[in-house]
């Protein structure tokens, strides 16, 4: 069965935690590639009020063996009280890119 590669979204409030993130994603061997796209500018309601922010979006490129280790990692050592992770399926992709975001994975996976 071929691997379920996905993209991970996380949002950082800065370059430092940002940073911090995709360095263990990637030392983890739970990420094969991290992108940082910054001054993302997000809008929002929290706590029952109107908020915006400029944050730095991280692109995770995974598979989906992965992504409870992910998610783990992010939540232990995020500094958002609630951050967001929404993993994204990638449908389709260029053979050799996805072939080399396999061979970069650590060989653990995720329990079901």
């Amino acid at each position: 069965m071929p691997t379920e590669y996905q993209i991970v979204l996380n949002t950082c409030p800065d370059q430092a935690s940002a940073e911090q993130l995709a360095h263990e994603l990637i030392n983890q061997g739970i990420a094969a590639c991290v992108s940082m796209v910054p001054e993302v500018r997000s809008f929002y309601r929290w706590q029952g009020k109107v908020e915006s922010s400029q944050e730095i979006l991280l692109l995770i490129k995974s598979d989906k063996t992965h992504y409870h280790s992910i998610q783990k990692l992010i939540l232990e050592q995020h500094p958002y009280e609630l951050p967001e992770i929404i993993a994204v399926p990638i449908d389709h992709g260029f053979g050799d890119y996805l072939n080399w975001i396999n061979s970069n994975l650590s060989t653990h996976n995720d329990p079901d």
